[in-house]
C-alpha cells in the first residue's frame, strides 16, 4: 500500500539539524515540522535556539510558538497536530521534514505510538513528589525497576518526571508503560518515514553549544541596551 514519504531529520543541540532541513526544504519543495518539546512554547525565546526569520530563509516552519508556557501540552498533542501539518503539506503537494530533537516526539510519529490524554492525578502526583523530596529520588526509582524494570532502565535514576510517570500509568491503569506503548503501536504507521540522524562527536558538539549559549547571551544583552 502506498504512503506518503515525510522526512525526518534528528540529532542532538546544535549538530546543525535546522540548516540541513533548510537546505533540503529548498531542493525538494518542502516545509519544515519542528519536534522540539520546548520550541513549541511562545515567549521561551532563551536558551530554545528557535529559528529565526533570516535563518528561515523563506522556508515555512510549523509547529513553533504555538501554546503558552502555562498550557499543558503533551506527546497525544504534539502528535495530532503533527500529523494534521503533515497532511496540510502534502495537499500542497509539497514534502513535510519533521526536524528536531525532541526524542519522544519524532517516536509518536514514526512508530505509530498512539498516547491517550489521560487526567492527571495530582494528589498521587505530589504525594510521589514528597517521597522523592524526603527519602530521596532513589526510592522511587527502586519502585519503578519492581513495577517495570524494561521501561526504568531505559531512563536516568536522576530523571524525576519520567519516573513518576511510569508509577502513574501503572496506578492510574494497572499497566506497565512498557505494556501500554506496545499497545499503542498495533495500528502502524500513517506515513513513509525516512529518518536521518546526525552525529557528531562529543567534544566538537559541546563547543558548538558553548558557542551557541553565548550568541544567545550577546543577543539578550544587546535587545536590552
Amino acid at each position: 500500500m502506498y504512503k506518503p514519504t515525510v522526512i525526518v531529520i534528528a540529532g542532538p543541540t546544535a549538530s546543525g539539524k535546522s540548516k540541513l532541513a533548510i537546505e533540503l526544504a529548498k531542493k525538494t519543495n518542502g516545509e519544515i515540522i519542528s519536534a522540539d518539546s520546548m520550541q513549541i512554547y511562545k515567549d521561551m525565546d532563551i536558551g530554545t535556539a528557535k529559528v529565526t526569520l533570516e535563518e528561515m530563509d523563506g522556508i515555512k516552519h510549523n509547529m513553533i510558538d504555538i501554546v503558552y508556557p502555562n498550557e499543558r501540552y503533551s506527546v497525544a498533542s504534539y502528535k495530532k497536530m503533527a500529523e494534521e501539518c503533515i497532511e496540510k503539506i502534502l495537499k500542497k503537494n509539497k514534502t513535510p521534514i519533521i526536524c528536531g530533537g525532541t526524542g519522544l516526539y519524532i517516536n509518536s510519529l514514526i512508530y505509530g505510538i498512539e498516547f491517550k490524554e489521560e487526567d492527571i492525578d495530582e494528589e498521587y502526583r505530589n504525594y510521589l513528589n514528597k517521597i522523592a523530596e524526603t527519602n530521596g529520588l532513589n526510592e522511587l526509582y527502586k519502585k519503578a525497576l519492581e513495577i517495570d524494570k524494561e521501561a526504568a532502565e531505559k531512563i536516568s535514576p536522576n530523571d524525576q518526571k519520567r519516573i513518576i510517570r511510569i508509577l502513574e500509568i501503572y496506578h492510574k491503569t494497572g499497566k506497565t508503560k512498557t505494556m501500554q506503548d506496545l499497545e499503542s503501536r498495533k495500528n502502524g504507521v500513517k506515513y513513509n518515514y525516512k529518518v536521518f540522524a546526525i552525529n557528531m562527536e562529543r567534544d566538537i558538539l559541546y563547543d558548538k553549544i558553548n558557542q551557541r549559549v553565548d550568541i544567545m547571551i550577546e543577543k539578550r544583552i544587546n535587545k536590552r541596551s
